[in-house]
């Protein structure tokens, strides 16, 4: 009973960052269950199983809040649905294990970028709105649901961090539409463990129903956090989450390519001080964005108020100041005009 709390507590915690990043329930997840006995494939069949109503209801959630593109889901998720029930179906068949430090890595780069994509000052200027093309996504899915479904996780780290990286669609935009997208790969997954391992499913069925509760519980939650959080802390925090949650795993890629023994101690270290850094950096793009953004409001404001008495003397004068600091302060190039416009209507066309 002890046991099924904490997968219960597991799953809750492990939902409401997956919720909130994209990414970790899976993960997170199997590794509870591994540590409680069971093996890698029944670990993961308990997941996806579990995952097919927490990722339903988070996806409806974040649909509530306005995070989820279903035109994306689409195109990205059928794919992830076909790739997961394949993988799932070899998974008996097929080891990840040496595989897994190369994709860490991967990851790990991923995830370096995105931290430094984030701590620089993002403008309003830098609008999202750029959509992806059906083929882009489709291979995304594949790769994204195959992996997900042969290692017990790993949807949100691929789907996620790529989405991000490219930086086409708000943060928020981009966790929510992965979090939807994921309930059909969870089926793809899940459907291919019903083939080969309907009776270690039901052997455990309580710890899905477990995990099921506890992740239920909170995704609405992370759904209406997410709304509310800064865009650009979101995707430095998403940039720190993949490094942090990879970087042993890169590290333990040593041993088993090169056979160099890397004491746990260093690899703790490491850990903690990749995620400081991280978030370090996340602060400070944030601080410098909302600085860009308070010195592009008050350039706009002079250009505004420049414009407000035409038939003042020194209306030219104060025109062309107005370009000079709006110029200089939105773009990084001073904008120098030699004779102000006729009329506000010509100065704005």
């Amino acid at each position: 009973m002890l046991t099924l709390i904490l997968i219960a507590l597991a799953g809750a915690a492990a939902n409401l960052v997956d919720g909130g990043i994209g990414m970790g329930f899976g993960v997170t997840s199997t590794t509870i269950l591994l540590l409680a006995g069971l093996g890698p494939a029944q670990a993961s069949a308990v997941v996806h199983t579990a995952e097919l109503g927490t990722t339903a209801i988070s996806g409806l959630s974040h649909a509530r809040f306005g995070n989820v593109d279903w035109k994306t889901v689409v195109r990205l998720g059928v794919p992830g649905g076909i790739a997961a029930f394949l993988g799932a179906t070899l998974l008996s068949n097929i080891s990840t294990a040496a595989a897994a430090p190369v994709t860490a890595l991967i990851l790990v780069g991923i995830g370096a970028n995105l931290i430094w994509r984030f701590s620089q000052p993002r403008r309003r200027g830098s609008a999202y709105k750029r959509t992806h093309s059906t083929p882009f996504l489709a291979g995304l899915g594949l790769v994204g649901g195959f992996v997900d479904s042969t290692g017990g996780g790993g949807w949100g780290p691929v789907s996620t961090s790529t989405l991000m990286a490219i930086g086409r669609e708000q943060p928020r935009r981009i966790v929510g539409t992965v979090n939807a997208a994921e309930f059909l790969v969870t089926f793809g997954a899940t459907a291919g463990f019903i083939v080969g391992l309907w009776h270690d499913i039901v052997a455990n069925l309580a710890a899905v129903i477990a995990l099921l509760i506890g992740g239920a519980i909170t995704a609405p939650i992370a759904a209406w956090l997410i709304s509310r959080i800064n865009p650009v802390l979101l995707g430095g925090l998403v940039g720190t989450a993949i490094v942090g949650l990879n970087i042993s795993k890169v590290i333990g890629g040593a041993e088993t390519y090169f056979g160099w023994a890397v004491p746990a101690a260093v690899t703790s270290v490491a850990i903690a001080v990749v995620v400081a850094a991280g978030v370090a950096a996340t602060i400070r793009g944030a601080l410098r964005t909302r600085r860009a953004r308070a010195a592009e409001l008050e350039a706009e404001n002079a250009e505004e108020a420049a414009h407000a008495d035409f038939h003042a003397p020194d209306y030219p004068e104060r025109v062309a100041a107005a370009y000079r600091v709006h110029g200089s302060r939105k773009s990084g190039v001073t904008i120098v005009q030699d004779k102000a416009p006729e009329s506000p209507a010509a100065d704005r066309a």
